[in-house]
C-alpha cells in the first residue's frame, strides 16, 4: 500500500437557498475524518464527468459516497412510485469515474447510494422502495439520527468484511432503495435480517448499504469497515 494513499470522493450537489441559486460539491465531512484515522488522504471530486479519467489517474483508490437516488434507467427501468431526487448529471459522472479507476485497476470502495451505484454499472438491480416490498421488514430507514444503531447484519465467512467485523455486528440504516438483483461480478458480503444484501464485495471493491462513517467515533468497530477497504491497496 502506499504511504498515505490519496481516496478520491464523490461528491453531492446541493443548490443554496438564496437569490444567487449557486451550486456546491459536497460531502459529510465524517467520510474524510474516517478515512484520514485508516491511514488515507481524502481528496474531494467536483462532479465534472469530463474530468472522471483525471481524477481517476490522480488518485490511488475512490469512494462513491451516498446522496441521492440512483436513475433507474441504469438498470434498465421505469422511475415508479416511491422514487426519490435523482441528480443525473452525478449518475453520469460516477459511472465515468468508476469505469475509469477499475480500467486502471484502482480499488473502488461504495457507501450507501456508493453500493447501489456500483451494482447498477456491475449488472445488477435496485428495489426502487423497499416500503412497496413486504416481504422486507427491517427498518432500512431509521428515523433516529447519528450515533444510533439500528438493525444488525451478518457477515458472510471468507469475507474482507467478515475478517474485520466477525460473524455479526450492528449497523445504521438510512435507505429506502437496495440490491435487488446482484451483480454477476460482485459477490453478498452481509446481509439484514430479512435478507436484503447489505454489503458486497468484488475484484477490487467493497460497498456496504450502511453509513460506517457516521458511527466510528462513538462505536470503534465501525472502523473495520474502512479498514477493510484499505486492505485492497496492500
Amino acid at each position: 500500500m502506499p504511504a498515505r494513499p490519496l481516496i478520491g470522493l464523490s461528491t453531492s450537489q446541493p443548490t443554496e437557498h438564496s437569490g444567487l441559486g449557486r451550486g456546491f460539491n459536497g460531502t459529510s465531512r465524517s467520510y474524510a475524518e474516517a478515512l484520514e484515522a485508516v491511514g488515507g488522504v481524502p481528496l474531494l471530486l467536483p462532479t465534472l464527468p469530463e474530468l472522471a479519467a483525471t481524477y481517476a489517474a490522480a488518485v490511488d483508490a475512490v469512494l462513491l459516497t451516498g446522496g441521492v437516488d440512483v436513475h433507474p434507467r441504469y438498470f434498465g427501468a421505469h422511475p415508479v412510485r416511491g422514487l426519490g431526487q435523482v441528480d443525473e448529471e452525478r449518475d453520469a459522472f460516477e459511472a465515468a469515474l468508476y469505469r475509469e479507476a477499475r480500467t486502471l485497476g484502482k480499488p473502488v470502495f461504495g457507501i450507501c447510494r456508493g453500493i447501489q451505484m456500483i451494482t447498477v454499472l456491475e449488472g445488477g438491480t435496485l428495489w426502487q422502495h423497499l416500503p412497496d416490498a413486504p416481504e422486507f421488514w427491517a427498518d432500512h430507514a431509521q428515523t433516529s439520527r447519528p450515533p444510533t444503531l439500528g438493525h444488525e447484519v451478518t457477515f458472510v465467512p471468507g469475507s474482507a468484511l467478515h475478517t474485520q467485523h466477525g460473524d455479526a455486528a450492528l449497523v445504521n440504516s438510512y435507505h429506502h432503495q437496495a440490491i435487488d438483483v446482484l451483480a454477476p461480478t460482485l459477490t453478498a458480503a452481509a446481509h439484514a435480517p430479512d435478507g436484503v444484501v447489505e454489503a458486497v464485495e468484488g475484484d477490487g471493491v467493497i460497498a456496504v448499504q450502511w453509513h460506517p462513517e457516521l458511527l466510528f467515533r462513538t462505536h470503534p468497530h465501525a472502523l473495520g469497515t474502512f479498514r477493510a477497504f484499505m486492505t485492497l491497496l496492500d
